[in-house]
């Protein structure tokens, strides 16, 4: 059960002994962060089990026997070292979650047969190698969250935008041209944040040469602000501090 080149052996008493049953009465095997270099054959004694989680391990590839997993309804395979998907991954026709965030999948290794998957929810393709995703994504019209964040997209296929349930698309950090944010200009003015009254006499002296330092940046800030000329007019609005001044006494009482 060492590590070592091949990663850690995991056996079927090992495998066994990663079952969790969740609240929903489905089986989970938990299998994350256990060095796996290579897709333990032994899970195929456990391949009724409904959810299965092998993230954080060092798969490079999913074997042809995924296929044998027909009631897989959750996979995780997030942060490996995937490359390319097998097309049997299409046979999974239960799975509505499906995550492969953080691996080094590229387009080409995006099998036509990830379409089959009909009843797919979730699907994370986030930080991987795409510079393009196949539009026919779009068929998957159950899908509500797809991730494609940090990848090399530089369109998002329209039927992909316009999959009917989708409530959540992140693309961020892609060098997608309608996504590009115009620079924002740079404010001149500093924004007071807090504000404290106190008379002169009651600060120490290091405390009011900070103070008078700071009125000083005020006065300046005020030769910057634009005359009356140059103020837009709101006339229907009533400034907080016009009513502070007329309400003060009340207030302070309170």
């Amino acid at each position: 059960k060492a590590k070592g080149p091949q990663g850690r052996r995991i056996t079927l008493k090992v495998a066994k002994n990663s079952m969790r049953v969740l609240f929903n009465g489905r089986r989970r095997l938990e299998l994350s962060k256990m060095g796996i270099a290579v897709f333990p054959k032994c899970l195929l004694e456990l391949a009724d089990v409904e959810e299965i989680d092998l993230s954080r391990n060092m798969l490079k590839k999913i074997p042809n026997i995924i296929e044998k997993f027909q009631n897989l309804i959750w996979l995780d395979l997030h942060s490996n070292q995937i490359d390319e998907l097998p097309p049997q991954i299409g046979t999974l026709r239960n799975l509505t979650y499906l995550n492969l965030c953080n691996n080094k999948l590229t387009t080409k290794g995006l099998p036509e047969e990830l379409t089959l998957l009909r009843n797919l929810r979730t699907l994370n393709l986030g930080l991987n190698c795409l510079e393009s995703i196949p539009t026919t994504l779009g068929s998957l019209k159950e899908l509500i969250e797809l991730g494609l964040f940090d990848n090399s997209l530089t369109i998002i296929p329209k039927s992909v935008k316009k999959l009917p349930k989708i409530e959540r698309m992140n693309v961020k950090r892609n060098p997608l041209p309608e996504f590009a944010k115009e620079e924002e200009p740079i404010d001149t003015i500093k924004r007071i944040e807090s504000l404290f009254l106190v008379e002169k006499k009651d600060l120490c002296t290091s405390c009011l040469q900070t103070c008078q330092g700071e009125r000083d940046e005020l006065h300046k800030l005020e030769d910057m602000t634009p005359g009356p000329s140059e103020k837009p007019d709101f006339t229907s609005l009533t400034t907080p501090n016009s009513t502070a001044i007329d309400n003060q006494e009340e207030w302070r009482i309170k």
